[in-house]
């Protein structure tokens, strides 16, 4: 199913944001917030975001979706997800033997709480829930779709709220209009 879901969704986008004109580093984008214990980093990995990322970034990203795909298709079946929205959570510790708790990633978006339905593990770290310092474990999260990522969202982890995203709106904005120059001829 996910399979099916991710060429649609690639075809459509491709239609009107050509991939290999974008410009932007994920830090120009990302969700960056700390906690004593750690640094979490969000990124969306939607179409409509990652095509705005350097073509390097973008097939990186594009190549670790196909990698982990039937990952993702499991995961969303379990959860009878059709179309999830598809996350990268990083966690870095920041002091030894720092805990992070995978579970508490939310997402408010258009007045709706969104939790992971489903976690794939990128980092073999991750079991433990536990990073020594400068270490990170990093998972790819799945949502029920519906998440605005053209608007305002809020994320949070362990009840401390981030509005980040609200930054990242009129970047990706700007970047979308000079994608769509680039690509005319």
């Amino acid at each position: 199913m996910i399979g099916f879901v991710l060429a649609v969704t690639l075809l459509t986008v491709q239609d009107t944001l050509p991939a290999g004109y974008g410009s932007l580093r994920r830090d120009d984008i990302a969700i960056r917030f700390r906690t004593p214990q750690v640094e979490i980093q969000l990124l969306p990995l939607d179409e409509q975001v990652i095509r705005l990322l350097a073509p390097d970034t973008y097939r990186s990203l594009l190549a670790l979706l196909r990698q982990r795909k039937a990952e993702i298709q499991l995961a969303a079946d379990r959860a009878n997800v059709n179309t999830p929205s598809i996350w990268m959570v990083t966690f870095l510790g920041l002091v030894p033997q720092a805990r992070f708790t995978p579970d508490d990633v939310n997402i408010t978006s258009r007045g709706r709480l969104f939790r992971p339905i489903g976690i794939v593990p990128m980092s073999p770290s991750w079991a433990s829930y536990q990073l020594e310092a400068q270490e990170q474990a990093a998972a790819l999260y799945l949502f029920e779709d519906g998440i605005g990522l053209s608007e305002q969202l809020t994320v949070s982890y362990q009840g401390q709220p981030n509005d980040m995203w609200a930054r990242a709106v009129p970047v990706l904005e700007r970047e979308r209009a000079r994608v769509l120059a680039r690509a005319k001829p």
